[in-house]
């Protein structure tokens, strides 16, 4: 379909030759002589682009152009006159218009300011495509999982989504998600921005730990030109792109130190200042930040500034690993199947009974990420409407069923070959969990089915606190 270009212009014959010139290179262009008229014409014909001349006979082309910003703010406008000035260029500028240009036009110069402006609408046609698609693909209500934990977790983010929307100020606090990798981290980031007050703004994320060190500051902060070797031009970071939006910082555990002090000064100034340049810009921007690593061990082995650690853990959420989810397993492969049947045109594949009991019961170190991948390559390989166990190419997880199991926590073998005494059983145990978690205290007491209080008092009667520090 070809781009519609509407002329509003009293110069008859300079109207008839832009528009003769637009219609033989491709454009729908349509001409009119005064401003009443292209007014009138312009929710009917619904111009890409409007020229429009600045000495119209009826209607100043400055009132034009604020009557044409309150019908539609997104057709683009260029300004033409024969009285050309600064004044007048801001003017135009300062109510929306695109673009600005001196008679005598040449026509020429003309095609290549149309088709940078209609270069620049299909680019914002396509951001706000993928804007929306992921906006429809990333709520809350996306978020799968019926487990205690996954409803406590959707409560909390619904509940700081509502305080966000009460806020006076309009700068929310640092969010800080932490869980092992392919868990689901960015679902939680994307749903606190989409369905949040700022939904309608930008999501930016980029990941610390795939973009080498050295590249990360410039990517973040943008630069000036000249500020190294290859900054042939200014750069806009990625902070600025963010700004009325979220940036979503994900991996910032692998951040390195002289960049996690920059990022300290954003949060806490919500100021940015190119790589190169003199000036500082103010953001308005929602931080979200993501990590599998523990950062209270990185700030220990001072990988981690412990002041930026303190400022990220203004609200922290946990996204719970998927051997911790009961039931959850097995709803999540069924959507997946769902979803990679109807990708690839086999919207009828079911699973059998035994690949269904081999997904309930595999540990999923790779948590969802891993699971939503075994399920893609289990619908590419299958060549009937069954899914079987050997589809699924699940590496096999042996495990010695027989022994005793303590709140889903397995007993050390050696336990087996002791006295069964209670108390060194129960120390044994509770090691045995904390060394499954790397010393997390929390999703320790959560593999053990008790609270943090009383993994503690565990840890403190058998004298763990002093092991964990030998440990450290």
């Amino acid at each position: 379909m070809p781009h519609s270009v509407l002329i509003i212009d009293d110069e008859a014959t300079l109207a008839e030759n832009v528009q003769t010139y637009m219609s033989r290179r491709g454009y729908d262009a349509r001409a009119v002589g005064d401003g009443k008229q292209g007014l009138a014409i312009l929710e009917t014909f619904k111009p890409d682009l409007v020229l429009l001349d600045y000495d119209l006979p009826d209607i100043d082309g400055l009132d034009v152009l604020r009557q044409i910003r309150a019908i539609d703010r997104q057709v683009k406008v260029i300004m033409l006159t024969g009285k050309g000035g600064v004044q007048l260029a801001v003017d135009a500028m300062k109510l929306g218009a695109h673009d600005y240009l001196s008679k005598p036009v040449s026509l020429s110069e003309l095609k290549l300011l149309l088709d940078k402006a209609m270069g620049q609408t299909r680019l914002e046609g396509a951001l706000a495509y993928y804007h929306d698609r992921q906006a429809r693909y990333s709520g809350l209500s996306n978020m799968l999982g019926e487990s205690p934990a996954v409803v406590a977790l959707k409560e909390q983010v619904g509940r700081f989504i509502d305080a966000e929307r009460q806020l006076t100020d309009g700068d929310p606090p640092t969010v800080l998600i932490t869980g092992e990798t392919g868990t689901g981290k960015g679902v939680i980031a994307r749903a606190l921005h989409f369905d949040g007050p700022r939904c309608e703004q930008p999501f930016v994320e980029i990941n610390c730990a795939a973009i080498p060190g050295h590249l990360v500051e410039a990517e973040l902060f943008g630069f000036e030109r000249g500020a190294f070797t290859d900054a042939k031009q200014r750069k806009v970071g990625l902070v600025e792109s963010a700004n009325g939006g979220s940036l979503f910082l994900d991996e910032i555990g692998d951040m390195d130190l002289a960049l996690q002090a920059k990022v300290l000064k954003l949060l806490e100034d919500k100021t940015v200042r190119r790589v190169g340049g003199l000036r500082e810009h103010k953001v308005d921007l929602r931080i979200i930040v993501a990590t599998n690593r523990d950062l209270d061990q990185r700030v220990r082995e001072g990988e981690f500034r412990s002041d930026l650690l303190f400022r990220l853990r203004i609200l922290h959420m946990e996204m719970p690993p998927l051997r911790e989810r009961g039931n959850d397993a097995w709803l999540l492969a069924q959507a997946f199947l769902k979803l990679h049947g109807v990708r690839y045109g086999k919207s009828e594949l079911q699973f059998d009974r035994a690949s269904e009991a081999a997904l309930r019961q595999h540990q999923w170190p790779g948590n969802v990420r891993e699971l939503r991948n075994v399920i893609e390559y289990a619908v590419l390989v299958c060549e009937s409407k069954i899914i079987e166990v050997r589809h699924l190419g699940l590496s096999p997880q042996p495990r010695n069923e027989a022994q005793p199991r303590l709140d889903g926590v397995a007993f050390p073998q050696a336990i087996a070959d002791e006295s069964l005494n209670l108390a060194g059983i129960e120390r044994r145990v509770v090691i045995e969990a904390l060394e499954r978690t790397a010393w997390n205290v929390t999703r320790a007491a959560r593999l053990l089915g008790v609270s943090r209080d009383t993994l503690r008092y565990r840890m403190e009667k058998y004298a763990l606190a002093v092991e964990m520090t030998r440990a450290e």
